[in-house]
């Protein structure tokens, strides 16, 4: 279980860096492990100002996770109108919004059960 838990930190990691890279906002990481039927481990949620944004964030996390954990997303959703997108990596979903949609879905919200915490871009302290 070790092996795991350090390949979803470089995972995270990977996941914030590329958001940070493209000044993505309100980054929060919930973590599910400690609920029963979770979809995955953790949920990373942020959102751009434009849709231009949203699919930048998009293709920066990509890129950062490739680099950095060797993982490619198992499946994407969104692109179409960047809208929303949700890069699934398995145990950990990126969710990048608009931000007026995060605002009318509010997944933090439904998640409230779990724990969430603020990630903080490590190159601005």
């Amino acid at each position: 279980m070790k092996k795991r838990s350090d390949e979803d930190k470089v995972l995270l990691s990977g996941v914030a860096k590329g958001i940070f890279e493209k000044k993505g906002h309100n980054v929060l990481k919930i973590d599910l492990r400690k609920l029963e039927n979770r979809i995955a481990d953790y949920f990373v949620i942020c959102h751009g100002s434009s849709t231009t944004q949203v699919d930048s964030i998009c293709d920066s996390v990509e890129d950062t996770v490739r680099k950095m954990a060797g993982e490619k997303p198992l499946h994407i959703e969104g692109l179409d109108n960047c809208y929303w997108v949700l890069l699934d990596y398995g145990n950990v979903v990126v969710h990048i919004f608009l931000e007026e949609y995060r605002n009318f879905y509010s997944l933090e919200s439904l998640w409230a059960d779990a724990a969430i915490e603020t990630m903080a871009d490590k190159k601005s302290k």
